[in-house]
């Protein structure tokens, strides 16, 4: 389970950061950085936090009810941020991702970072990766229910734009179903071009 014993080891002005959609096919990759002062973080933890977890330990529902009370709460610092597809294309979805990052920590102000992952060496202000971060401590368990419930909401308005992928189901990912879907219609215009497209 999520604590913030990490949190406390960097003091009170510390945000927490994730990412979602390294791995899909179409779409940006989106980043999300949360903060909360500490004395009310440990409140929030025994109440109405108390249900936030990895991202990928939710439903869709469960993550959907985390996310509104997240960005409710008063005193919550959070920022999503994102970079395109076309970014991807230009950078590579490394430097991406790590792109979105730090427009999501610039979001939210200058502070320490504690980033799930690998280190991230071109955020803005000192940090410290967390390996597994996302089931360890509160902020970036937070920061990756922002950060997969504002990709899910972009996968539908993909779905929307381009219908016939079947987006809103397989959230751009590499499925048989969306390959089928590329040799038959070819990719839209915010699919990753430098991605492997066909198999």
């Amino acid at each position: 389970m999520v604590d913030l014993e990490l949190e406390h080891a960097q003091g009170d002005l510390v945000m927490g950061i994730d990412e979602a959609g390294r791995g899909p096919l179409v779409g940006g990759v989106y980043a999300a950085a949360v903060h909360v002062p500490l004395a009310l973080a440990d409140e929030l933890l025994a109440g109405a936090w108390r249900g936030i977890n990895d991202s990928k330990q939710l439903s869709g529902k469960k993550r959907e009810e985390l996310a509104e009370i997240i960005k409710r709460t008063p005193a919550c610092k959070w920022c999503v941020a994102s970079a395109s597809a076309k970014e991807i294309d230009e950078l590579n979805i490394l430097k991406a991702t790590h792109l979105a990052m730090r427009r999501a920590a610039e979001g939210v102000g200058e502070m320490k970072i504690l980033v799930d992952g690998l280190p991230v060496k071109t955020l803005p202000y000192p940090s410290q990766n967390v390996i597994k971060g996302d089931a360890k401590s509160l902020f970036i368990a937070a920061a990756s229910i922002l950060a997969k419930t504002a990709r899910d909401a972009d996968c539908l308005r993909l779905e929307r734009l381009y219908p016939g992928y079947g987006i809103a189901k397989h959230k751009g990912y590499p499925t048989k179903a969306h390959y089928e879907a590329l040799k038959r219609l070819g990719p839209c215009p915010e699919h990753r071009m430098s991605f492997r497209l066909d198999k």
